[in-house]
């Protein structure tokens, strides 16, 4: 059947909704705009789904919910009457209709004979995640399209190990989802298998959570005069990360006009904390009131975006490698400081996440694993780890702001104990008479200068994603001896697992496939390109190793031009 055969028949049938009919109407004589809501189905990928808000096929609204809902309820009861009792505990944020789908996907799942636990108002990702292991549910559904558009929404599900569901088990769910050919055809029930969320887990978590602080002493001392300017950017974050700063006495003033649950987040351009824009009314704040540090956390409050101030005294937004490395030596030092670094410790990191985490790790003797980009896989990593215990994980994070330290909690990127932790870093250095800025050029003096540099380049259209994975493929066979000034020493292509070296010779990488093409340079420097996962942007991502950062700026410019060429 053909979009507008599709279009037609959703538009004839007496289940759709009011609402639906006069937004597709509106649109019946604009033929690009049936064929991108009809053309095609939202794909559910290992992430779940994504999309724009509106009616169709191929869009975030109540029937493609429903039809993904029941779609993992046809999981759960192929798993068995005890993983149907166990149910499944939603979430949602601040997003347009986040609480209309999470209620929708509860109906579905009671309807099918599925316990739903609800929370009664927006959490975040982290605390959906530590819900799921809290209540033993065999499932978890997280409502929320992270740091994109005001436009868009999205579906996220975890598996009982509160991690994302693994790639094995959402396999499962679409074939059951691909099943179902009929949005219309799935129904809704209220009844008694919806519950609340006890507010005995939030209070859990925080006491869980509060267990993963490493300077007690330092907070103590320099907590009450720390001056933190902190937005949760309308979204999920504002109850969970002042109530943690509060418990540890961290004083922490907040941004008052991005406080509100705001769907259209109207004092940011996009509500992405990896900006320094969406930093900016916390940072004029800070500056108001000679404040230390800003923090800024995405709507479902799994990123976290931080600016603090230079040797100058002007506030500067961190990137998501900056916080990472940071988080990482504060761990690793504090660990060790207390002889609490565990001779089996490990830390987990994207392999588009910066090379400075390799020179880090080995300082420490901690070992370092890349795994694909997509905090779920790092969650499979804890769940493997925790089960041959082989490793004690430590630290997890990815360039995009999102870390997560420890087991307690969440497993999942967490804003909230990130939040603490930058926190008290801050707190630690102010105790030891450092500024935190200072101590990143430490590293920076140790380690050498690594400039870590991401740019996406949008596709548009219906076939976006098409072409985004055509162009990467293309480019796993294309000759390549360098790149300007930096030789390549062997090129990686994770969608065969597949290291191929200068010489031709090809070694087996022992990760789960994904699309992406890295290159690797001399002197540990770096090229990847990979299409998103969630939005039509091909990610490319440079990591550049020099003495300083005026020759990393201007090794990076020379090598983004020869592989902008390249890619022509």
């Amino acid at each position: 059947m053909d979009y507008r055969a599709i279009y037609r028949a959703w538009m004839e049938n007496p289940a759709l909704c009011e609402e639906a009919r006069q937004e597709l109407s509106a649109i019946a004589s604009d033929d690009t705009a049936v064929e991108y809501r009809f053309g095609a189905e939202l794909e559910f990928g290992t992430a779940g789904m994504r999309g724009l808000i509106g009616y169709g096929t191929n869009m975030m609204n109540i029937y493609t919910v429903r039809r993904a809902t029941q779609g993992l309820a046809e999981y759960i009861k192929s798993l068995g009457s005890a993983a149907c009792k166990r149910g499944v505990v939603i979430s949602y944020d601040t997003r347009r209709k986040s609480d209309v789908f999470a209620h929708t996907a509860a109906g579905v799942l009671a309807a099918n004979g599925i316990r739903a636990f609800v929370f009664d108002d927006v959490h975040p990702v982290p605390m959906l995640s530590y819900a799921v292991r809290k209540l033993h549910t065999i499932a978890g559904i997280m409502i929320t399209a992270s740091h994109n558009p005001k436009e868009y929404n999205g579906y996220k599900v975890y598996g009982e190990d509160g991690a994302q569901m693994s790639p094995e088990a959402t396999d499962v769910v679409v074939g059951f989802i691909e099943k179902i050919t009929d949005y219309f055809s799935v129904k809704e029930e209220k009844n008694s298998l919806i519950r609340k969320v006890p507010h005995s887990v939030d209070k859990s978590y925080y006491k869980k959570i509060a267990k993963l602080s490493l300077s007690p002493l330092a907070v103590r001392k320099a907590g009450k005069t720390l001056k933190l300017v902190y937005t949760p950017v309308h979204g999920s974050g504002y109850v969970p990360v002042t109530t943690i700063l509060k418990k540890l006495h961290i004083n922490v003033t907040v941004v008052p006009e991005q406080v509100c649950k705001d769907t259209e987040f109207s004092t940011v351009e996009v509500p992405n904390p990896e900006f320094k824009e969406t930093l900016s009314m916390g940072i004029a704040l800070a500056q108001k009131i000679d404040a230390d540090v800003v923090f800024g956390t995405d709507p479902d409050s799994d990123r976290l975006g931080v600016a603090l101030k230079d040797d100058k005294g002007e506030f500067v937004a961190l990137s998501g490698n900056q916080v990472g490395i940071l988080l990482l030596d504060y761990i690793l030092t504090r660990l060790k400081e207390e002889n609490k670094l565990p001779a089996n410790g490990v830390v987990v990191k994207s392999f588009v996440t910066t090379g400075m985490a390799k020179a880090i790790c080995d300082d420490f003797g901690v070992e370092l694993v890349d795994v694909p980009v997509g905090f779920k896989f790092i969650g499979e990593k804890i769940k493997e780890y925790e089960a041959t215990k082989e490793h004690t994980f430590l630290f997890g994070f990815e360039e995009s702001c999102g870390y997560l330290r420890g087991t307690e909690g969440s497993r999942d990127k967490d804003a909230v104990v990130a939040s603490m932790l930058c926190a008290e870093m801050v707190c630690y250095y102010s105790y030891k008479q450092q500024s935190v800025f200072g101590r990143l050029q430490d590293i920076y003096a140790k380690y050498q200068y690594v400039l870590d540099r991401n740019i996406s380049i949008k596709f548009d259209g219906l076939n976006a994603m098409k072409e985004m994975n055509a162009l990467v493929d293309s480019m796993k066979t294309k000759p390549v001896e360098k790149f300007d000034i930096y030789n390549v020493v062997a090129v990686r292509d994770y969608s065969s697992s597949v290291r191929r070296l200068r010489d031709g010779t090809e070694e087996k990488l022992d990760i789960p496939k994904t699309n992406a093409v890295y290159y690797e340079l001399e002197n540990g420097s770096f090229i990847c390109v990979r299409p998103s996962g969630t939005e039509p942007k091909l990610k490319i991502y440079y990591s550049v190793r020099a003495k300083d950062e005026s020759c990393a700026e201007a090794a990076f410019q020379r090598m983004k031009n020869a592989f902008e060429a390249f890619m022509k």
